[in-house]
């Protein structure tokens, strides 16, 4: 049996800005995680997790092709990781092999919903690792990473990949994305090996100091959010506010570039303002594309937590899902977490899952 597991992540900042090849972000690890485990099997493979019922699905090949016996959405990103791997195996001349799957995950509720720490890049990372070890490829961390993000973009094409990096890499980390396209294409047109031992453009991974002084918590809104539909929402509108739209981008870098700048000095005071500007200029990009990124119960926890004497944002999309805290030594918590609790706030017991791999190129 192989066991592997990879955690969830929050943005801190840089959202929608970081599906732009070379944009920068700040994202963190947390300490829930996906659970993937591997067994291998002969004539045909199987994938089970207690979220999509008791049955396990099982899976085959046609003509080379990894599918499922049923149409299943949520194992998508696992299909799609196991395809990647074979490829990659099968360019090294390492035979294809089944396998059963069992995936259990902590990034979520009891009731089943989730609270928008990234399931998908944790499954996806989680596989890509358990996979390497079955087919004893000895990826390096950057290696596994760029896998599971090619695994990514054929599920999900406009995903930036920075909730992969979190996963692959723990801790806490820059990112800014390659071209996602370019990078799909190159994988389809054959010698995966050839693409992930050289340089992506636009990719950086960096790791980056936790916050001196500064308490991260999160609270969740109990609604769901859909990452894919708020950031296609405003690539289809950028074009019509073309201009605006650049704006964005520049005032999310400089508040990205204050915020990576200000951790590294481990200025507290700094690294709130910072995570201010950020939230202004979601702001502002909401308004401009006409969409409700902070929805009431997001501005509730932040306008809670600054109250307090703390600074907060919506992390990810926003819509709904988690908003995020830096409290200074001297916020008022206790009257915090009052607060959110008598506006229906969850605060989610969440630390960083501590650095899991040498970030080892680019």
């Amino acid at each position: 049996m192989i066991r592997e597991k990879a955690p969830g992540k929050l943005f801190i900042a840089g959202e929608y800005a970081v599906v732009e090849p070379g944009e920068p972000s700040v994202l963190v690890a947390v300490d829930r995680h996906i659970t993937v485990e591997i067994e291998a099997a002969d004539a045909r493979g199987s994938i089970f997790s207690d979220q999509y019922g008791r049955a396990p699905l099982l899976w085959t090949r046609d003509d080379g092709v990894v599918v499922l016996a049923q149409d299943h959405a949520p194992y998508d990103y696992v299909l799609s990781a196991i395809g990647v791997v074979e490829q990659l195996a099968a360019e090294r001349g390492i035979p294809p092999q089944f396998c059963d799957i069992r995936i259990s995950s902590q990034l979520d509720d009891v009731s089943g919903r989730k609270f928008g720490l990234g399931s998908s890049a944790a499954v996806t990372v989680a596989t890509v690792r358990a996979l390497d070890r079955l087919y004893r490829l000895a990826l390096t961390p950057m290696q596994l990473f760029q896998l599971a993000l090619i695994a990514t973009v054929r599920v999900s094409p406009a995903a930036s990949g920075g909730d992969v990096a979190a996963s692959a890499f723990g801790g806490w980390i820059a990112y800014s994305a390659p071209d996602r396209d370019r990078v799909r294409r190159e994988a389809e047109a054959g010698d995966l090996q050839g693409l992930v031992d050289r340089e992506w453009p636009g990719l950086s991974v960096r790791r980056l100091p936790a916050p001196a002084g500064l308490r991260l918590l999160v609270g969740w809104t109990g609604q769901p959010a859909s990452t894919e539909r708020l950031v296609g929402s405003v690539q289809h509108r950028q074009r019509a506010g073309e201009s605006k739209y650049r704006e964005f981008l520049a005032d999310s870098r400089a508040a990205v570039g204050q915020l990576v700048a200000a951790l590294q000095a481990q200025d507290a005071a700094a690294t709130m303002h910072a995570l201010g500007l950020a939230r202004t200029a979601l702001g502002d990009l909401a308004r401009h594309a006409g969409l409700q990124i902070e929805t009431p119960a997001l501005s509730a926890l932040c306008e809670i937590a600054t109250a307090a004497g703390a600074a907060a944002k919506s992390s990810g999309a926003g819509g709904g899902d988690c908003g995020i805290v830096l409290a200074p030594d001297g916020a008022d918590i206790h009257r915090m977490l009052t607060e959110w609790e008598l506006n229906d706030i969850r605060h989610l017991d969440l630390k960083v899952q501590d650095a899991q791999g040498a970030i080892d190129e680019h």
